[in-house]
């Protein structure tokens, strides 16, 4: 990304979750050593690397989406109204 990375927009997102978890997964095509924990250090929920592989990154929402309620709030409040 041209102005910030991910890690750097990761940190923003997270400082303005008012108790309602935005989920994040990383993805990046330059994948090195490390990268992961640095990813997941950062506050994201998980990783994929490009070229992506739909079954990979598949898994990856799911491991996000089973993640405990007390980790994620149940409904956004902006989706809460159209229930």
């Amino acid at each position: 990304m041209p102005d910030m990375d991910g890690l750097e927009a990761t940190a923003i997102i997270r400082a303005a979750e008012d108790g309602h978890r935005v989920l994040i997964i990383a993805m990046t095509a330059h994948a090195m050593k490390g990268d992961r924990d640095m990813c997941l250090a950062a506050g994201m929920d998980d990783y994929v690397v490009k070229p992506i592989d739909a079954r990979l990154l598949r898994m990856a929402i799911d491991r996000v989406c089973a993640l405990p309620t007390r980790h994620l709030a149940a409904h956004p409040p902006e989706l809460q109204a159209t229930r």
